[in-house]
C-alpha cells in the first residue's frame, strides 16, 4: 500500500489509535470529525487524548505472527507419555510427573504428543471423578459405617465442624428411638440411621439441594458426625428418598414430634396452620396449580401444609402431595395427630378465611376444639359494618405493634353450613383500609386475647419464609411428590435443632436458623478422634464466648450412634 490511505484508513489497531491521537493532538481536529474517520466515538477520542497527555499508550508496533519453533521430545520421553496416557492421567498430570524426572515440558507440548499419537483428549472431570481433591486427598469409591477404634490418634479438618454443636441436643431427642419407631429401612453398608443423619446434615449446613453433597464429600469429619467415612452421594440419597413410603414419613414424624413433645419444648396453646406451594414439574395431573406466596402467583407444584407452635415457632406437622379436592379437609386430619401427641386436645387452632370451609369449622366446634380465623368479606358485610357507630377501643399487648389501640365490635352471626351461632369481632383501626371479620367459637376468651392470638399468625408465614431461604424447600432435586413431604419433615427436624441451640445462645434466643448459622455453625473446626472420646476444635471467632458459656455436659455428652463415645468441645 503506497498511496495517502496508509494513514487515513489504518487496518492496525495500533496505527488506527496512532493516527487518530495525531489528528487530534497535531492537526487539532474536532472530537467528532476524527470519531467519523477511525471508526471511534468522540468520548473514547477524548479518553485517548487524556492517556497520551498522561503517558498511559506505548505505540510500538506488536511483534508479528511467526510461530516459535516447536520443542523437540526425545523418544524415551514420547513413550513415557504414552505410558502415563494409558493409565488415563491428564495433560497437567504428566507434565508434573515428566518434570519429577529432570525434563521441563509445556502441556502444549504434551498435548502436541499426545494429538500426534493418536489419542484424544480426556474429558473434562471434576475432582470428585478423578478420586481426590486439588489438594490430593484420596476419597473413598463408597460409602460405608465406620468403627471408632481403628480410627484413634485420627484428626480431621473440617469445613462443617458445626454440625457437632447439634449432636447433643439430637441424643437428647433419643434419635435413635425415633428411627427405630418409623422403621425406616437401610442397607446392609449404609444403616438407617447414617442415611437419616447425612440427609440432616446437609439440612443443618444449609444445603442448597441434594445433589450438592459432593461439595461436602471431600470432609471426613462431616462424614464422621453421619457415622460414616463420607457422605452418601446424590444417586444414594435419592434413591434413599424413593424407598420411603407414607407410612415411613408419617411415623417418623410422629415419632420425632411425639420426643420433642414429652421434652416439654412446645406451648400448644395456639397452633398456627398455613398451606404452601413447594414449586415442582412434575406429572400436571398429579401437581396441579397452587397458590405461591414466595413467587406472588398460581404456578404448578406441590401443594403442602405447616402446622406451627405459636409461641416458640416451632413446626409440628407436616403434609404433601395435597390434591385441590383435599386441601379443605387437612385441618379435620391434623386434629387427631395432634391429639395423639398432646393427649388432650385443647390447642387453639388459628389460619385464615380461605384454610377451610364453614362446614369443617362446625365439625371443629362439635368436637370442642376452639378456633380463630377470618371471616370471607364481601360488599354486603363490608356495607353492614360502615353503618355500625357504637365501637368499643381495646388494647394489644404487643411491644412493637404499630396500632395497639384498635376498635373492635362484637356480635352473634349464623353462618352456612355452621352449626349454631359463632362471635364475629369486626376490627377497624388496625393499619388496614378495611375491617377484618374475626369468627371464633371460643365465647369466653376477652377480644383483646383473641386479636392478639389472631395477629400472631404471620409467624407460620415466617416459618416457612425461613425454610424457603435457608433450608430450601422451594429447591428440591426431585420431582417425586414423597420426597417433598420427607424434605419438609427433615426441615421439620432441622428447625427444631437449631431453636434448641439458639435457647442455650445467651442473647441470641430468638434468632433465625440462618443467624445461628453465620455466627456459631458456619466455620472450620478440627476433630480429633482418642480412645472413647471425640474432640472437636473451634479456632478463634467472635462468638466463641457464648458458646464456652452454654452448659454442655448438662444438654449431653455421649452420641448414641457412635457406640457412646464422649463428645467434648474446645472454643479457643
Amino acid at each position: 500500500m503506497s498511496d495517502a490511505s496508509f494513514f487515513q484508513d489504518p487496518k492496525a489497531e495500533w496505527q488506527r489509535r496512532y493516527e487518530a491521537i495525531r489528528a487530534a493532538v497535531v492537526d487539532r481536529l474536532p472530537d467528532k470529525i476524527i470519531a467519523e474517520r477511525f471508526r471511534y466515538s468522540p468520548a473514547y477520542v477524548s479518553q485517548l487524548r487524556y492517556k497520551f497527555r498522561h503517558g498511559m499508550i506505548e505505540f510500538s508496533e506488536p511483534a508479528g505472527d511467526k510461530q516459535a519453533p516447536r520443542r523437540k521430545v526425545d523418544k524415551a520421553t514420547r513413550e513415557k507419555i504414552i505410558a502415563w496416557r494409558k493409565k488415563e492421567l491428564s495433560a497437567g498430570e504428566i507434565t508434573e510427573l515428566i518434570l519429577l524426572e529432570g525434563v521441563e515440558l509445556s502441556v502444549r507440548t504434551v498435548e502436541r504428543v499426545l494429538a500426534e499419537e493418536g489419542f484424544a483428549k480426556l474429558p473434562r472431570r471434576a475432582a470428585m471423578r478423578i478420586g481426590r481433591t486439588v489438594k490430593g486427598a484420596e476419597i473413598p469409591e463408597r460409602s460405608e459405617t465406620i468403627r471408632l477404634g481403628p480410627l484413634a490418634g485420627a484428626r480431621y479438618e473440617s469445613d462443617s465442624a458445626g454440625v457437632f454443636l447439634f449432636a447433643p441436643f439430637l441424643a437428647q431427642l433419643g434419635i435413635g428411638g425415633i428411627i427405630k419407631k418409623a422403621r425406616l429401612p437401610g442397607s446392609r453398608a449404609i444403616p438407617a440411621m447414617n442415611y437419616f443423619l447425612s440427609v440432616l446434615a446437609l439440612k443443618l449446613l444449609g444445603t442448597e439441594r441434594y445433589a450438592h453433597v459432593g461439595d461436602h464429600s471431600f470432609d471426613p469429619g462431616l462424614g464422621l458426625f453421619a457415622g460414616l467415612n463420607v457422605l452418601p452421594k446424590c444417586t444414594a440419597l435419592s434413591s434413599y428418598s424413593y424407598s420411603l413410603d407414607q407410612a415411613h414419613i408419617n411415623r417418623l414424624q410422629e415419632a420425632f414430634v411425639g420426643s420433642a413433645h414429652r421434652l416439654g419444648i412446645y406451648d400448644k396453646s395456639a397452633i398456627n396452620l398455613d398451606f404452601h406451594t413447594v414449586p415442582h414439574y412434575g406429572d400436571e395431573s398429579v401437581l396441579g396449580e397452587h397458590w405461591n406466596g414466595a413467587r406472588n402467583k398460581r404456578m404448578k407444584g406441590a401443594l403442602t401444609m405447616y402446622a406451627q407452635d405459636s409461641e416458640t415457632k416451632l413446626i409440628v406437622y407436616t403434609a404433601a402431595d395435597i390434591q385441590h379436592s383435599e386441601a379443605d379437609d387437612q385441618v379435620l386430619s391434623f386434629v387427631p395427630y395432634w391429639a395423639k401427641i398432646s393427649r388432650q386436645m385443647n390447642s387453639m387452632l388459628i389460619f385464615d378465611s380461605k384454610f377451610t370451609t364453614y362446614r369443617n369449622l362446625s365439625e371443629l366446634n362439635s368436637q370442642n376444639i376452639k378456633f380463630v380465623t377470618l371471616r370471607r368479606r364481601g360488599q354486603k358485610l363490608l356495607e353492614e359494618a360502615g353503618r355500625i357507630e357504637s365501637w368499643a377501643r381495646i388494647s394489644i399487648p404487643h411491644e412493637k405493634r404499630k396500632y395497639p389501640n384498635p376498635f373492635i365490635h362484637e356480635s352473634f352471626e349464623a353462618l352456612n353450613g355452621y352449626d349454631g351461632m359463632i362471635r364475629q369481632i369486626i376490627l377497624k383501626g388496625n393499619g388496614h383500609e378495611r375491617p377484618a371479620f374475626l369468627i371464633t367459637n371460643d365465647f369466653e376468651s376477652p377480644a383483646e386475647l383473641l386479636v392478639s392470638k389472631y395477629s400472631c399468625r404471620w409467624h407460620v408465614e415466617t416459618g416457612i419464609s425461613e425454610a424457603v431461604k435457608f433450608f430450601n424447600v422451594n429447591a428440591l432435586s426431585s420431582p417425586m411428590l414423597l420426597k417433598v413431604h420427607f424434605d419438609m419433615v427433615m426441615t421439620m427436624v432441622a428447625d427444631t435443632l437449631y431453636w434448641r441451640l439458639a435457647q442455650n445462645l445467651r442473647g441470641f434466643e430468638k434468632c433465625d436458623a440462618n443467624t445461628i448459622f453465620r455466627n456459631f455453625v458456619h466455620g472450620k473446626g478440627y476433630v480429633n478422634i482418642n480412645n472413647n472420646e471425640i474432640v472437636v476444635t473451634y479456632p478463634k471467632r467472635a462468638h466463641n464466648p457464648i458458646l464456652r458459656a452454654v452448659n454442655w455436659q448438662q444438654a449431653h455428652r455421649t452420641i448414641p450412634w457412635l457406640d457412646d463415645v464422649n463428645l467434648t468441645f474446645v472454643f479457643k
